[in-house]
């Protein structure tokens, strides 16, 4: 039988997603009086903003009995050392060579497709599927992703390593954090540039198999940005049925093919609604999502249907998963999950693209 102390350091911690024994974050264990518990955590920051969750965590491993959990910190030089170890253990980062990390440009030539919507609700039916995911937020002029999937606290630095905050399974970073509710971004090229290398070069995004990145509409700063940062990211193109839409995002792909990037296929939106008769509505037309993945030479890989309790979920912060499971949405967005897993990246020639399996 397990001893209370290696119960304690099998919890997962809520924050890194590491056993506390692995995080050197138990400090001490001792019986009690009766039976009673003594526990001392040593939480990585003062601000640590998953207090709760653990102290939950650690007494469902003792099985609720009787426990007294008192929680300590970390001081400097442990917490680096901390750090130094996790970043050495999780390898190269996302984009860099040798990194088992799958970069994903969701994309768009217009605003208002859902492409937003399409990047959060791919990012948790990658996790569910048992993947390990992050999402970047990089549509600088409007970033939603945080609230459309219910993020609640910012995040957290430790020894100068940015810990996104995790919802739903998905790690999440965004602009959102640190631009106040009544202030717009007002950012010439550089300076985007400059954030957008901060969310890959000083994140602690650990050993992810999906990083899905939210791009703003339109062929601009961002996207000539994120080649560079990420030459090996696959692209995602994501239309709606009309042929406005298809026409104006046939750009976004144009924009791919001139930085070497590989499109992988097609997401239509918005692609029908079903009636209360059971009857599907063609609200926007039929034909877009086809008639682009034909002239890009990629395949359709999910068509998803308009569902009511999709729009509400992103506005209370729960995706379809949770919002509308077993509705068409959610096989919708499960199917382009297991599409994506299954499309192998094209492996490159050229020596600094390419990519390993």
């Amino acid at each position: 039988m397990a001893s209370s102390t290696d119960l304690i350091g099998s919890v997962r911690d809520p924050l890194l997603d590491r056993a506390l024994a692995e995080l050197d974050m138990v400090a001490g264990v001792e019986e009690g009086f009766r039976g009673l518990k003594k526990v001392v955590i040593r939480l990585p920051v003062p601000n640590y903003p998953e207090r709760e969750e653990l102290d939950r965590r650690v007494r469902e491993a003792l099985d609720n009995g009787q426990v007294e959990i008192s929680m300590t910190v970390m001081g400097d030089m442990e917490r680096t050392a901390m750090m130094t170890r996790l970043r050495d253990e999780a390898g190269p980062r996302a984009g860099q060579s040798g990194s088992r990390t799958r970069v994903l440009a969701v994309s768009s030539g217009k605003g208002g497709v859902g492409k937003s919507t399409v990047t959060a609700n791919l990012a948790v039916a990658l996790a569910i599927a048992g993947n390990k995911v992050g999402v970047i937020d990089a549509d600088i002029w409007g970033f939603s992703i945080p609230r459309m999937l219910g993020v609640t606290h910012p995040p957290v630095v430790i020894a100068e390593a940015i810990i996104p905050p995790v919802a739903h399974g998905v790690k999440v970073m965004s602009m959102d954090y640190f631009v106040g509710d009544e202030q717009a971004v007002i950012w010439r090229g550089p300076m985007l540039h400059k954030a957008l290398e901060q969310f890959l070069t000083d994140v602690f995004w650990d050993r992810l198999d999906f990083l899905l990145v939210d791009m703003p509409p339109g062929t601009g700063d961002v996207a000539i940005s994120m080649s560079q940062f990420l030459p090996r990211a696959e692209v995602l193109l994501v239309t709606t049925p009309q042929p406005t839409a298809e026409r104006v995002a046939r750009r976004a792909a144009l924009m791919a093919s001139k930085v070497e990037q590989e499109v992988i296929g097609v997401v239509e939106n918005m692609s029908w609604f079903t009636d209360a008769a059971g009857q599907r509505v063609e609200l926007f037309g039929r034909g877009g999502g086809t008639e682009l993945a034909e002239e890009v030479g990629v395949p359709l890989l999910a068509q998803i249907p308009l569902v009511p309790a999709v729009r509400e979920g992103a506005d209370a912060g729960r995706p379809v998963k949770t919002a509308a499971p077993g509705s068409e949405a959610d096989a919708a967005f499960d199917l382009l999950a297991s599409q994506v897993v299954e499309r192998k990246p094209r492996v490159r020639s050229h020596p600094a693209l390419v990519i390993k399996s």
